[in-house]
């Protein structure tokens, strides 16, 4: 899919290994064990997809792109603090191996080592981009938080918060690599629009693969969302639509929710249309990414950011 930055994305491996190195062997260790995870690096292959449009120096894109990934990596680190995760992509987490102390502290460290990294290369429109991505994505962390086990939530105040915790630092990422590119206004608010869609399809998916993806196929138990009362697209149709209503609702609240009550929660979500609902969501998004794309961008760039909404609705992990 990103094999036209694949060497791109090789240097960012080896350079994300060399700049978590700290004083502190504690931190060089857990950061070492989150790059050595892996993943997708969804955001920092689109921004630079995005950036090499019309940038070919790879000295001068690179920095922004370790800056994405380690802020990347210290949300998730955070997330699962939050979450009480134990495993993440089927790997213990840094909390269930270090605890949440040094796993917050050093999700911090990650936090400030990518604006290091960045300080000294980038204009203030991007640092500001930046953090602006970052209030968002902890706007969003506090509505999910607030809304934890309330099934009284509407279709649009979901779309807000998975807006903030995910689509939004995905369109910021294409942003930023039109940006780095000197790319015009319009061509940057194009390339935007069409990471916030894949965003949005990416993190819906995400929550779809929740209710019917085996744990081995997503790397954490599934039903994980439930058991943790967040109330997501395809359960919101649920409690919409089904006859059931009312006994999810009663699963919802329950904090002390058990297995049993998990399995019957899925169950009663898989007895209506509710996934397939979520995913003509997901192709809605993804119509949109397709058709935003600025017909500045070269043929080449242009037909992989096409199979990147390719991936994200067939993606089954």
């Amino acid at each position: 899919m990103f094999e036209i930055v694949q060497n791109d994305l090789k240097e960012l491996e080896g350079e994300l290994l060399s700049v978590i190195h700290s004083q502190e062997d504690l931190i060089t260790d857990i950061s070492r064990h989150l790059v050595k995870a892996g993943g997708k690096r969804l955001r920092p292959a689109l921004y630079l997809v995005c950036a090499r449009s019309k940038c070919s120096d790879l000295k001068a894109i690179m920095p922004m792109a370790l800056a994405i990934e380690l802020i990347h990596m210290a949300t998730l680190v955070h997330d699962d603090v939050i979450d009480e995760a134990s495993t993440r992509r089927g790997r213990p987490t840094a909390n269930a191996c270090w605890g949440n102390y040094q796993s917050v502290l050093t999700g911090d460290f990650l936090f400030a080592k990518a604006f290091s990294v960045v300080a000294m290369h980038v204009d203030q429109r991007m640092l500001k981009v930046l953090t602006d991505v970052m209030c968002s994505m902890c706007e969003g962390e506090i509505i999910q938080d607030k809304d934890t086990f309330n099934p009284d939530q509407s279709e649009g105040q979901y779309l807000v918060r998975i807006a903030k915790k995910t689509a939004d630092f995905i369109a910021a990422s294409c942003e930023l690599g039109g940006m780095v590119a000197g790319l015009p206004a319009d061509d940057i608010e194009a390339l935007r629009k069409y990471g916030y869609s894949i965003g949005m399809a990416f993190q819906i998916t995400d929550d779809i693969l929740d209710v019917t993806a085996s744990s081995e196929q997503i790397g954490k138990p599934a039903g994980h969302d439930l058991r943790q009362g967040i109330v997501t697209l395809p359960v919101i149709f649920a409690l919409e639509n089904s006859k059931h209503k009312n006994e999810l609702r009663e699963i919802i609240v329950n904090r002390a929710m058990t297995e049993e009550a998990v399995k019957k929660g899925l169950k009663i979500i898989h007895d209506t249309t509710a996934v397939e609902y979520s995913y003509q969501r997901v192709a809605d998004y993804l119509h949109e990414a397709r058709n935003i794309l600025p017909p500045s961008i070269p043929p080449n760039l242009k037909q992989c950011l096409l199979e990147v909404a390719d991936f994200v609705g067939l993606r089954k992990y």
